[in-house]
């Protein structure tokens, strides 16, 4: 038998679908797809209750700046207290958070447990990447988040245009209501994962430095920052710039948005674990540039379709390969930081998003929302240039 058959023998025994690893995807999917009903239908909610758009894009910011504050807490209890003390705690929160929208009648209380929902977020979702990494064999890590990510997708895939639907036959507070009890799901799932005991640094520590980044996370998150910012512009105010310009589908856009994101998983973190992020990454994030200035054109449906196709595949391929990145120079012990650096950067990309965007629609239109958007990834893909550059130079 060759060394090279032997390896492969030993690959396929490192299996990534366990029971554990199906539950964190499963609680994964509800707890998203009940966010993912919210995110459409929020900036229409504000709107029932008489904000503008700086407003709009306000609510949305605060929700992600809250979280980001967060997530060096739950990076450092993840790696000393525990994955299911932080996990179900953020599950708990954000559950309670989203069930109080159904009796929320202003913008000032809508604004407070915004703030509170992005505190639940922030812990959960620190968690959820944290414990699926460790239920992922190390040398298939980026197939396993690719996959773990397609939980997520599949409920970008269903809530968005699920929750549009459904508040034009039901209330806000029965849509709420709904998207609490997803959750309530997802709290009931997480309770039967096995998780794996926080591994201890070798050397003891009497005090431990609260830092608020895991060092070896910061390049890819970074550039993950730059990304996430259009993430801002389409979750806030794509459904009001295509009302606006008499587009139809919007429904449709989130569905075909994730169709073409699940399909990109489904060989982006392979390519990431055979080749590196380098064929990964300068592709992906053509597309997403791509993707945004065929928004800033929008002369019809069938460009909206196009757009959310080529922002899928793009950022399903990029995300995904640069979660990875994040977490495989990171010390076994740091890995929940590591994440809650990513997440943090995720956070930071989307709030600067959200509120920037709300001004410059406010200021200039929606169609210029676009336009900012596909200046940020330009700028992403310089930054990693250059650190390609250098990195060759220094070797």
């Amino acid at each position: 038998m060759t060394e090279k058959t032997e390896e492969q023998i030993d690959l396929k025994r490192e299996r990534i679908w366990t029971k554990d690893f199906a539950l964190i995807c499963m609680a994964n999917f509800f707890i998203f797809l009940g966010f993912q009903m919210t995110l459409p239908t929020l900036p229409l909610f504000v709107q029932h209750l008489g904000g503008s758009d700086t407003l709009i894009g306000l609510i949305t910011g605060i929700f992600t700046f809250s979280a980001l504050l967060f997530r060096p807490y739950a990076g450092h209890a993840l790696d000393s207290k525990g994955r299911q003390f932080v996990y179900m705690a953020g599950l708990a929160i954000f559950v309670i958070s989203v069930g109080s929208y159904a009796f929320i009648a202003s913008i000032f209380m809508l604004f407070v447990m915004r703030v509170v929902q992005g505190i639940g977020w922030g812990l959960s979702t620190t968690a959820t990447g944290t414990i699926a990494t460790d239920l992922i064999p190390p040398n298939r890590r980026g197939e396993g988040m690719g996959y773990f990510g397609l939980s997520g997708n599949f409920a970008l895939a269903f809530g968005p245009a699920l929750g549009l639907t459904l508040v034009g036959y039901i209330s806000f507070t029965q849509l709420f209501l709904i998207c609490a009890f997803l959750g309530f799901v997802a709290l009931l799932l997480s309770s039967r994962i096995a998780y794996k005991k926080v591994e201890q640094s070798e050397h003891k520590v009497t005090h431990v430095k609260f830092d608020i980044f895991e060092k070896s996370a910061i390049k890819p998150s970074i550039l993950l920052f730059f990304i996430t910012v259009t993430f801002g512009g389409i979750a806030s105010f794509l459904p009001l710039y295509t009302a606006e310009e008499g587009i139809e589908g919007i429904e449709l856009y989130f569905l075909v948005f994730a169709l073409f994101l699940m399909a990109s998983r489904t060989f982006a973190g392979k390519l990431y674990d055979l080749r590196g992020h380098i064929f990964v990454f300068l592709p992906g994030t053509f597309l997403i540039t791509t993707a945004m200035l065929l928004l800033v054109w929008l002369p019809s449906s069938s460009i909206l379709y196009l757009a959310a196709a080529l922002y899928g595949f793009g950022f399903g391929s990029v995300q995904p390969a640069l979660q990875a990145w994040s977490v495989s120079k990171a010390p076994a012990n740091r890995r929940g930081m590591a994440n809650a650096t990513f997440f943090s950067f995720f956070d930071m990309g989307v709030g600067v998003g959200a509120i920037g965007f709300g001004l410059i629609a406010h200021a200039f239109g929606y169609s210029y929302i676009y336009l900012a958007g596909a200046i940020s990834v330009i700028i992403s893909m310089f930054i990693y240039i250059i650190a390609l550059v250098k990195g060759k130079r220094s070797t």
